[in-house]
């Protein structure tokens, strides 16, 4: 149609050009006369309508194409209708483009509604899984064991379900209301087969010689399961289960403690350090009022030994296998005290650590709530302990013992605390609050014992180390032995109001013997001994072997001195009187030498005495000239000489000037006593020399 009108346009132009041409050459070109060409003979056509029938124009075109007005006519119809046609195919493309739109839009719309389809689906899907309750759920928990895996898991599920349930019906999801029924069912019936389990795991507990710790791996296998399962679904049950196992796990840990705590006492030496048995006590055998028995030949000095108790504390020793009691009765093996201390300890540190780990895993605690229920488990128990520790150390009066029990309880602590259980922290302080104060009443005791010694009532007496400071030296190389390991300087402090007691008791010995060689070589003897014991334990550098070491060295500085022109003068006689018969002859050489011998000395000392000489090191260790002459004196002859009733040293000994010998002899005396501290009085202790 369109093709038809561009025909009809065409024509209608057509024709008025050649109506248009026929009047110019009718014309001519100026005006007049007749044209060059002939006019288009249209016939009679009707070109006012468009209902022409184009047929017989396409004819007529046909029969006049040379004709200029047809070409142009004919050029004009192609560029109309390709125009027309351009403009046909972009309206088409328009409207491609258009329903390529269309099914975009409505594709996006599909995937939408695809989508919502399929998250309703999901959720619809999540929701009847959730709600659902499978048979083989239903099978399981009423059937199964409760040890079995198929049991396990589907009661995981009853868990799962049930938590689902709950968050359903809080958005309200009424098909909850559907299964809640059948879940709650399921759930009392798993409730009560785990309560029946646990209680019979817990009730086995109370049968005499029970190993605990099976029943207990058993629940603890189970722990996720079985009680978080109570705590979620039935927290009347869970405290119930939980109230169950404490009574019973009190009780019996109170009862397996009390007897074997009664049994190992048992095993205990016989003889024990009594209240009489102190450093400064004479050294007798104990004998009973009515001297029926034989004396016990038990010596003091092993209470002040450490031998090999303080292996206790070894890494070796301190966690061994705890002490059974009626197998060493068996043996007739018996124990000092910190050792069953260490068996008894050791077992609670052990049964203590698991119970509280069990009891954080099993019932889900931590904090201060497992505190809390630990010691619901554990109090009694501990506490009876504490009573037995008490009422044993009131009659204690080992020393060394208690400070071992007091190191055994600092090594647990630690041990604990690398275990991670801080539950048994406040049961070793108050452990500690009792061995302290004992081991330092103890020590006291001690120290006022040796400061209240009297060296007179001691019997006898000799040169050689006294039996009271050995015991201080084995004690007190015992005790810093032990201290060096975790060093406390409370101890120190003690062992040194002890030294000085021990330092003054000594004195007051020494000043008992009527010659200063005496007095040297007992205070050598004792001081080498006490720093030998005490350097076989201690370290070297300790402040005890330091302190003996100078008084050792200060008194046999002392007693060389003493010994160099002693031991000569003392040779010099012997050796005189040996060799001539006659003894008033005899005398007389041996005058004649000593007087030599003291003017001798005494020019020396007047050459000495020069400017010159006078800074000379060597001043400072001579000897007095008047001390020389009091002990020359004793070898004056007592015979019966014209000097034989004399008091001192004849006036022809003596240099030019110096006094008459008696009254420097007893001057001289006085400064020696002096040179050693008088014996304590009652009210004020002695000094240290």
């Amino acid at each position: 149609m369109a093709a038809a009108a561009t025909m009809a346009a065409a024509a209608r132009e057509l024709v008025l050009r050649s109506g248009a041409s026929d009047m110019e050459e009718e014309e001519g070109p100026l005006g007049g006369g007749p044209g060059l060409q002939e006019p288009l003979q249209l016939g009679e056509l009707d070109l006012t309508s468009d209902e022409f029938i184009l047929d017989e124009v396409d004819v007529h075109i046909q029969a006049n194409l040379e004709d200029e007005l047809v070409k142009e006519a004919l050029k004009t119809v192609r560029f109309s209708r390709m125009e027309q046609m351009l403009g046909a195919f972009q309206s088409d493309l328009s409207s491609i483009s258009s329903e390529i739109r269309t099914l975009q839009e409505q594709s996006g719309a599909m995937n939408i509604r695809l989508r919502n389809r399929q998250a309703v689906r999901g959720k619809l899907g999540e929701l009847v899984d959730g709600l659902v309750v499978p048979s083989a759920l239903v099978t399981a928990i009423l059937e199964a064991p409760v040890t079995e895996p198929r049991f396990l898991e589907q009661l995981q599920e009853l868990d799962a379900k049930a938590a689902a349930v709950r968050e359903q019906e809080a958005r309200g999801t009424a098909a909850c209301a559907d299964v809640r029924g059948v879940l709650d069912r399921l759930r009392v019936k798993a409730v009560t087969k785990i309560r029946e389990f646990i209680l019979q795991k817990i009730y086995s507990f109370r049968k005499p010689m029970t190993n605990y710790q099976i029943p207990q791996t058993a629940l603890l296998k189970y722990r996720w399961f079985f009680y978080q399962f109570l705590l979620g679904n039935e927290r009347a049950t869970a405290k119930e289960v939980r109230d169950e196992y404490v009574e019973t796990l009190s009780k019996m840990y109170l009862s397996y403690y009390r007897s074997y705590l009664g049994r190992l006492m048992k095993v205990q030496y016989e003889e024990v350090a009594e209240k009489d048995d102190l450093m400064g006590v004479e050294d007798t055998a104990k004998k009973d009022i009515l001297q029926l028995r034989t004396p016990s030949l038990r010596s003091r000095n092993t209470i002040f030994t450490l031998g090999t108790r303080g292996s206790v504390i070894s890494p070796t020793e301190l966690e061994a296998p705890i002490l059974v009691p009626h197998t060493a009765q068996r043996g007739e093996q018996r124990y000092p005290f910190e050792a069953l201390f260490r068996s008894q300890h050791y077992a609670l540190l052990d049964n203590s650590c698991r119970e509280y780990l069990f009891i954080c895993e099993f019932f889900v605690v931590s904090g201060p709530a497992a505190h809390d229920l630990f010691h619901a488990v554990m109090g009694r128990t501990l506490s009876m302990t504490l009573k037995h520790l008490e009422s044993y150390l009131a009659d204690c009066y080992d020393a060394i013992a208690v400070f071992l029990c007091i190191h055994i309880v600092l090594r647990f602590r630690n041990i604990a605390a690398k275990r991670d259980v801080p539950a048994l922290d406040r049961y070793w302080e108050q452990v500690l609050a009792l061995l302290w104060p004992r081991f330092e009443l103890i020590l006291e005791m001690n120290v006022q014992s040796v400061r209240s010694t009297d060296p007179q009532r001691l019997g006898g007496l000799d040169t050689r180390p006294h039996y009271i400071t050995r015991r201080y030296a084995e004690f007190s190389s015992a005790l810093v032995s032990i201290n060096q390991t975790i060093p406390n300087e409370r101890t120190m402090q003690l062992l040194g109001q002890l030294q000085v007691e021990v330092e003054n008791f000594v004195l007051r010995v020494a000043a008992e013997f009527s010659s200063r060689k005496e007095q040297l070589v007992f205070l050598i003897n004792n001081y080498d001994m006490m720093l030998g014991v005490l350097m076989e334990r201690a370290a070297d550098d300790s402040k005890e072997v330091e302190s003996f070491q100078q008084l050792l060295n200060a008194r046999t500085q002392e007693f060389i001195e003493e010994l160099s022109w002693k031991s000569s003068v003392e040779s010099l006689s012997q050796d005189v009187m040996r060799s001539f018969t006659n003894f008033r002859n005899g005398t007389s050489i041996i005058q004649g030498a000593l007087t030599q011998l003291i003017q001798l000395y005494h020019r020396f000392h007047r050459v000495l005495s020069q400017p010159q000489l006078r800074a000379l090191p060597a001043r400072a260790e001579l000897i007095n000239i008047h001390h020389l002459m009091v002990e020359l004196k004793k070898h004056k002859p007592t015979s019966d000489t014209p000097d034989a009733g004399a008091t001192g040293p004849p006036h022809e000994l003596l240099p030019s000037g110096s006094p008459s010998g008696l009254p420097l002899a007893r001057r001289n005396l006085r400064m020696q006593a002096l040179d050693m501290p008088h014996p304590p009085s009652p009210q004020a202790p002695a000094s240290s020399g």
